[in-house]
């Protein structure tokens, strides 16, 4: 990066524990970061907060709000706070005490994105969090292998929690409402970002979303900024059996005219797949092929090989 040039201005979308590792890396490179979340959970204590007041699912937000928290004592703390979860068999059990908190600021406002920001105040979080819709959403997916008598049979499955532990095949999904609104910051931040990152995440039901909203999907394509694509490590769960160039043709089949300029992408993915880099060129995409996995071998981004791979591909090092 060049002596006094700006950081750049980076958002990342996703949700997760793959939104997640990515934020984990860019703060390690970005002073501030943007996150945009998906919400259209519905299982878990997100799912039971939800059906009873009616809110925005609060859970992957949560998550992105602790990966942003700051790396003092603190900021540490706080993060253990808002992940930890009420244990025993009673009302609250399994509940994320960041979960309730967000619940709780979102019971006296009436905005949840101001909301977002205050408990992103009070936290001291490096950054801003923010939902990619304003209302909560729901996922259908269009599955087939779930009968063995007619493996190519297609059945309807609804709700996140359902269909990213389906022993089927995913072939599509939707979102419910079709045409949900966008967050209006979200799209603030998209159009000001020099990188939009996408990616990792559970490819159906976290990435995929974002690109079924269509006032963000339009953001994504008309942006000035570039945009990357961080592949997952495996095809575990919705993606089970899809290779590496599957992902990118799954992407793009729910994205039309979406570009990207850069994939990350760990060798051991890739596993001899011929057709990779010839699909991301036809989206415009370098390829960026570097050991990003966890040095237990385990399918977890490392946030210290990551970070470094981003800094790479934005231009910040050198």
């Amino acid at each position: 990066m060049r002596p006094g040039s700006r950081l750049p201005r980076v958002v990342a979308m996703g949700g997760g524990h793959g939104l997640f590792a990515s934020l984990q890396a860019l703060r390690r490179v970005i002073s501030e970061v943007t996150a945009v979340v998906t919400v259209a959970d519905d299982g878990g204590s997100s799912g039971r907060l939800r059906r009873e007041f009616a809110i925005l699912p609060p859970g992957d937000l949560r998550m992105a709000m602790a990966a942003l928290c700051g790396d003092d004592r603190e900021g540490r703390l706080w993060a253990d706070v808002l992940q930890s979860r009420f244990g025993g068999d009673g009302p609250l059990a399994g509940h994320a005490i960041g979960n309730l908190l967000l619940a709780g600021v979102w019971e006296q406002l009436s905005d949840p994105i101001e909301g977002l920001d205050m408990v992103g105040k009070l936290l001291d979080v490096q950054g801003r969090v923010l939902p990619m819709s304003t209302v909560p959403l729901d996922i259908e997916a269009d599955v087939i292998g779930l009968d063995p008598d007619a493996p190519d049979e297609i059945r309807l499955l609804r709700g996140q929690a359902t269909i990213a532990k389906t022993p089927g095949e995913v072939r599509a999904v939707r979102l419910i409402p079709r045409t949900p609104p966008a967050s209006a910051e979200a799209l603030a931040a998209i159009t000001a970002a020099d990188w939009v990152v996408i990616g990792p995440g559970s490819w159906f039901t976290s990435v995929l979303p974002h690109l079924l909203v269509p006032d963000l999907a339009e953001a994504l394509v008309s942006t000035q900024g570039k945009r990357c694509l961080t592949m997952n490590l495996d095809d575990s769960y919705e993606t089970e059996g899809y290779t590496a160039s599957e992902h990118l043709e799954v992407l793009a089949d729910h994205a039309p005219g979406l570009r990207i300029d850069a994939v990350i992408v760990d060798p051991t993915f890739l596993r001899g797949d011929q057709h990779f880099a010839t699909f991301a060129a036809s989206l415009g995409a370098r390829v960026v092929a570097a050991d990003v996995r966890s040095s237990d071998g385990s399918a977890r981004h490392d946030p210290n090989r990551l970070a470094s791979v981003y800094a790479d591909v934005m231009g910040l090092v050198g």
